[in-house]
């Protein structure tokens, strides 16, 4: 089964960008390559219980087992050490990819209080989009109850885009609600 998302970019995104940009090969589209998804805890030196909540939390929106993170380095002013836990992060590809775009764009974001749209300007000079997330209680996944502490989250959405033209538009047709 082709995720729903997927169907919109194959039918509408693709023969939208290629009139756009005048592609000479249809495997010059930009599409989008994976989806990561990243909760960094730096409290969590102190309390370790912090990261297991959050990566069970990963866990029940992204549908994957989440990989832990630890510091490179060490740093002091933080009470930082080289190798100590500081998030916990998830990957995901293909149909997984689609599935969580699709949940995000229509159940999670316009669960957002106050939602105008998210910013334009957070593409890194190749075509990926990185998005900042507040709170994970956005998600349906989450029961709010069991929450211990709220915590943000960046999504950052890696594409096949050269330029930051083709994936802002690559995103724009897929269904990303922009800010004016």
């Amino acid at each position: 089964m082709i995720p729903r998302l997927r169907q919109r970019y194959e039918e509408e995104a693709i023969p939208k960008l290629v009139e756009e940009f005048s592609y000479a090969n249809i495997n010059q589209v930009p599409r989008v390559a994976k989806v990561v998804v990243n909760i960094g805890l730096g409290e969590a030196t102190q309390n370790s219980k912090l990261i297991d909540a959050a990566a069970e939390e990963l866990r029940a929106i992204t549908g994957q087992k989440p990989a832990i993170r630890r510091a490179k380095g060490s740093i002091s002013n933080f009470r930082l050490r080289e190798g100590q836990v500081i998030g916990t992060s998830v990957t995901l590809r293909r149909a997984r990819a689609w599935e969580f775009l699709d949940r995000l764009l229509s159940v999670a974001l316009p669960r957002v209080r106050d939602f105008k749209g998210v910013s334009p300007r957070a593409f890194d000079g190749r075509g990926n989009y990185t998005l900042g997330i507040r709170e994970q209680i956005i998600f349906p996944e989450i029961n709010y109850d069991n929450v211990e502490r709220v915590t943000g989250m960046n999504v950052t959405v890696v594409t096949t885009a050269r330029t930051d033209a083709e994936g802002r538009s690559l995103l724009t047709h897929i269904g990303v609600p922009f800010r004016k």
